[in-house]
C-alpha cells in the first residue's frame, strides 16, 4: 500500500465511483495531511458506515453530505428581468454600481434588493448594496471586512474636556490604539468569544485563533477609525434618557480583521467552485444554506461579526479607562454582513454591503468623514430598502483618484478649517474624497430618523 492516500484505496473501501472520492481526498489533503493513510482509512470507513453521524462535522462533514446528499454542481445564468428593487438619491449614485445591483437583482436566488445613497462600485454586490435571497449566502455580498460596524460611546464629561486636555486625549489615540495589519497591543486582553465552539470544530477557524488573539482590539487600514469628538443630543425623547445637550464621545470604525478576511476569501472560492456563473458576476456566487459548505460559513460570519465586536468593546474599554470614565451609553451596528429577515412572509437572507440595518426603532450610526458630521439614526422600518439606510457620505473618488488629486498641504488646510487634529491618514482618505453627507442624509429621510449629531475633533488613522 503506498504511501499517499488515493482514490483506488476509497474505492476499495467502498466509497461510490463519484465526486465523493474527490471531496474525499480534497478535505484530507487540506485538513489530515499529518494523518498516517492507515488512520485515514479507519476513519474513512467509519463515516462511510454511517455518514449521518458526521453530518456538521469540521473535516468529515463535508465527506459525509457527499455521500447522504450530494450538492449539485450546474453552470448557473441570470434571469433576463429584475426582482423588485429601490434606488435612494439615484443621481448622486455612479452608474456603475448601479449596474452592479442590477446583475446581482437577476440572479436566480435574488428576492429584492435595494441601493443607499451612499452607493458606489465594489466586487461582487456594490458598496452600499442591499440584497435578499432565498436560503443562499454570497460571501461578496457580505464582503471581505465581515461584521466591519460603528461603535459610539458617550461620556459624562464636559465638552471643553476636549480643548483643555487635548494633549491628553492625542497622546491616547496615538499610544493605546493600534492600525494596519502589523500593530498589536503589547497587554493582552482574553475575550470569551476564544471558547467559540467554531475555533475547536471549523478547521479553517481554528488555524485563524492566534492572529485573532493577536488582533482584538485593533482596527485595520484604509478607512478605519478611532476618534474623539462631541455627540450633541437633539431628540429628548432619546432611548438613554439623556438630556439634550453636548457630550464628550468616542467612535471606531473597524471589522474583523485577518479572520474575516480568510474566512471571506476561503468561501468565496468554495462559493464560485459550487455555483459557476457567467464571467462578469462571477463574484456573486453564492452557497446554498442547506449544504455543509453554507452552514460552516454561516457560523464563521457569525463568529466574525461577534469578533468585530469584540474589538470594538477592547477598544472602548481600554479608553473608557484611560480617561477615567464610565459610559453614559453605547450605540452600534454591523453594516458588512448577512441577516435572516422576512420579506413579504418569507424569511430570507438580507446582504447589507456597506448598508446600516434600519428596522423601526433600530439605532445605527452613519459617518460623515472626518471634517464632516456623523449621525446617531434610529430607523423608521421601511420595507422598500427592505429596513437599511447607508454606513456613511460614500466615497466620491476613488483612492487611486485621491492620490492624483489632493495634496497634503490641501488636506491640512481642510482639516485647519474644520479644528480637526489627525494622527495618521493617507492621502486616500481625504475628506474630500467623500459625497456630502447632509445630502446623503436628505436621499434618506423616508429610512431613518436623526437622534444625534456627532462632530469629529481628534482623529486616529492608519498611517
Amino acid at each position: 500500500m503506498g504511501k499517499k492516500l488515493s482514490g483506488k484505496d476509497l474505492i476499495k473501501l467502498g466509497f461510490p465511483k463519484n465526486n465523493s472520492i474527490n471531496i474525499t481526498l480534497g478535505q484530507i489533503n487540506r485538513y489530515h495531511k499529518r494523518l498516517k493513510k492507515e488512520q485515514v482509512l479507519q476513519q474513512a470507513a467509519l463515516v462511510l458506515a454511517n455518514p449521518e453521524e458526521y453530518i456538521g462535522d469540521g473535516v468529515w462533514g463535508k465527506i459525509a453530505e457527499s455521500l447522504t446528499d450530494p450538492v449539485v454542481v450546474k453552470k448557473q445564468t441570470l434571469r433576463s428581468t429584475r426582482v423588485p428593487h429601490m434606488v435612494y438619491g439615484e443621481n448622486e449614485i455612479d452608474d456603475q454600481a448601479k449596474y452592479q445591483l442590477y446583475d446581482a437583482l437577476k440572479l436566480p436566488v435574488a428576492v429584492a434588493g435595494a441601493l443607499m445613497p451612499d452607493a458606489h462600485s465594489g466586487y461582487g454586490l456594490p458598496i452600499g448594496g442591499v440584497l435578499a435571497t432565498d436560503n443562499a449566502v454570497i460571501p461578496y455580498g457580505v464582503g471581505v471586512d465581515i461584521g466591519c460596524r460603528m461603535s459610539l460611546t458617550l461620556y459624562p464629561i464636559k465638552i471643553s474636556y476636549l480643548k483643555g486636555k487635548k494633549h491628553q486625549l492625542v497622546n491616547i489615540l496615538s499610544e493605546h490604539t493600534k492600525f494596519g495589519m502589523y500593530e498589536t497591543h503589547k497587554n493582552k486582553h482574553d475575550h470569551e468569544i476564544f471558547s467559540h465552539h467554531a475555533f475547536k470544530n471549523i478547521p479553517l477557524v481554528k488555524r485563524l485563533k492566534d492572529k485573532a488573539y493577536k488582533q482584538l482590539g485593533t482596527s485595520g487600514g484604509g478607512n478605519h477609525f478611532v476618534e474623539f469628538g462631541s455627540v450633541q443630543i437633539t431628540d429628548p425623547n432619546n432611548e438613554w434618557d439623556l438630556a439634550p445637550g453636548e457630550y464628550l464621545s468616542l467612535l471606531s470604525h473597524s471589522g474583523s480583521r485577518g479572520l474575516g478576511a480568510n474566512i471571506a476569501k476561503h468561501y468565496t472560492y468554495l462559493a464560485t467552485k459550487q455555483c459557476p456563473l457567467p464571467k462578469h458576476v462571477q463574484h456573486l456566487a453564492w452557497l446554498d444554506l442547506n449544504t455543509h459548505d453554507g452552514q460552516e460559513y454561516w457560523i464563521a460570519m457569525n463568529l466574525a461579526g461577534d469578533y468585530a465586536q469584540a474589538c470594538h468593546d477592547n477598544i472602548h474599554a481600554r479608553i473608557s479607562k484611560l480617561i477615567g470614565a464610565r459610559p453614559l451609553a453605547n450605540i452600534a451596528n454591523h453594516h458588512n454582513f448577512a441577516w435572516k429577515q422576512e420579506i413579504d412572509g418569507k424569511e430570507c437572507i438580507v446582504h447589507r454591503k456597506g448598508a446600516t440595518p434600519a428596522a423601526k426603532g433600530e439605532l445605527g450610526i452613519i459617518p460623515g468623514s472626518m471634517t464632516a458630521p456623523g449621525y446617531i439614526v434610529r430607523g423608521l422600518g421601511n420595507p422598500d430598502s427592505l429596513q437599511s439606510a447607508s454606513h456613511g457620505a460614500g466615497r466620491l473618488h476613488s483612492r487611486r483618484k485621491c492620490k492624483e488629486k489632493f495634496t497634503q498641504s490641501a488636506i491640512k488646510k481642510e482639516l485647519a478649517a474644520h479644528d480637526v487634529t489627525l494622527i495618521g491618514g493617507g492621502v486616500d482618505e481625504a475628506p474630500m474624497a467623500y459625497k456630502d453627507i447632509k445630502k446623503v442624509m436628505a436621499n434618506q429621510q423616508e429610512l431613518v430618523e436623526v437622534v444625534g449629531t456627532f462632530t469629529p475633533k481628534i482623529v486616529r488613522m492608519d498611517k
